[in-house]
């Protein structure tokens, strides 16, 4: 596959009219996951494909939040130094959320985060990013940060320092989840809870229909997925994601535009031996595992630590060590809507038996406008930030 000319590239047609989706050409030699980290690459932006396909790749997005002529990583590359930024300042409703903006607008990406609020209503940050330019290794970028940042905290700021991630980023592993609190989380199942939060909305018969069919009647080399879901947002990651955990590679497909809120994808995927998938046991598993992560991408509750009420979010971490992007940005978001300040944050990672995870921690402030002890509470912010997360 290739573009006229060239050997390797991205290219980015406008639309004719405002509102209209952008059409972004990817070029470059196939690989197994090649799709799936495109997808990423498109989420990490802030773009919502409409619509795609593949013999060379092809999507059409709409852009949401960042300007289409920001550089777009390569799916081969490599990666970044990880980066310690550490500030001080005056806390504030929805500071976490503000800081978290302003390294998504530079391309950003957080690693790994520790927040915490002293008694005098001072705030100490660790984020712990790398720089998808690749240049933060610059006097001029790093200034550029610093002054980013002071730009939008104010007088309050007090210290702002960016320096190359030490020993100190291994150490902020992010601390352990109770037993109760992990098996709630990452239960393959929907907990009662969350079914109960989801209730609150009237579209909720949509949300547990996903329907995969595997057929091998209609190519002699290559195996057809047929997918049926709800859309949502990073939907076509949370379907590519799984395929190149396992080794599955897409030799063409097609992702039709949303019809009543509804996505159909049509994949000619081989195994990477070059083969069908034939056998009933990997049918079945594979059936399986799509629909959980289409499902069930975001793992979303509110549990007890001590006297405290936490915000746990967590999703799976790629075999490659990938995390989701935006998650952060998202959840932060969200609360900063709910006016519901947080007291301490982290982002850490845990291990069940069958993969990583991703865990983001949220300590809230009981100085709010709700009683976060009622339970009725806990699932209106629960589905506050999944809604937010999913897009819908």
């Amino acid at each position: 596959m290739g573009l006229p000319g060239e050997e390797d590239g991205v290219l980015i047609q406008k639309g004719k009219n405002p509102g209209d989706p952008h059409v972004i050409t990817v070029n470059c030699p196939d690989k197994t996951g090649l799709a799936c980290d495109i997808c990423r690459t498109i989420l990490d932006f802030g773009l919502y494909i409409t619509k795609g396909g593949f013999h060379w790749v092809e999507f059409s997005v709409l852009p949401l939040s960042h300007s289409l002529c920001m550089h777009m990583p390569s799916p081969r590359a490599v990666a970044s130094p990880v980066y310690l930024l550490a500030f001080r300042c005056l806390d504030r409703r929805g500071l976490l959320h503000d800081v978290t903006q302003v390294l998504c607008e530079l391309e950003l990406t957080i690693q790994r985060v520790k927040v915490t609020t002293t008694p005098d209503g001072m705030v100490l940050d660790l984020f712990f990013i790398t720089d998808n330019l690749e240049l933060l290794h610059t006097k001029k970028r790093q200034d550029e940060t610093c002054e980013q940042l002071h730009s939008v905290l104010g007088e309050s700021c007090i210290s702002c320092e960016l320096q190359l991630a030490g020993p100190q980023y291994d150490f902020h592993q992010g601390s352990s989840l109770s037993p109760a609190a992990a098996e709630e989380l990452f239960s393959c199942e929907l907990s009662e809870k969350e079914i109960f939060a989801q209730a609150l909305s009237s579209d909720t018969t949509k949300l547990k229909k996903a329907t995969v069919t595997i057929d091998n009647s209609l190519s002699p080399a290559h195996t057809l997925l047929q997918i049926q879901c709800i859309d949502h947002k990073g939907l076509l990651y949370d379907i590519m994601r799984p395929l190149k955990d396992c080794n599955i590679q897409i030799a063409y497909g097609r992702f039709c535009p949303v019809t009543k809120g509804n996505r159909e994808l049509d994949l000619f995927v081989q195994q990477n031996d070059g083969k069908k998938i034939v056998d009933p046991e990997k049918q079945g598993a594979l059936c399986s595992r799509l629909k959980v992560e289409m499902l069930h991408p975001l793992r979303v509750i509110i549990a007890n630590r001590g006297p405290d009420t936490e915000l746990l979010v967590a999703n799976p971490v790629e075999l490659s060590g990938k995390g989701r992007p935006r998650v952060f940005y998202e959840v932060t978001l969200a609360l900063k809507a709910l006016r519901i300040c947080i007291f301490s944050a982290e982002i850490g990672r845990h291990s069940t038996a069958d993969r990583e995870w991703e865990v983001y921690r949220f300590l809230l402030d009981e100085n709010c406008k709700f009683e976060l002890s009622k339970m009725v509470v806990r699932n209106q912010i629960v589905d506050s930030v999944r809604r937010t997360l999913m897009g819908w």
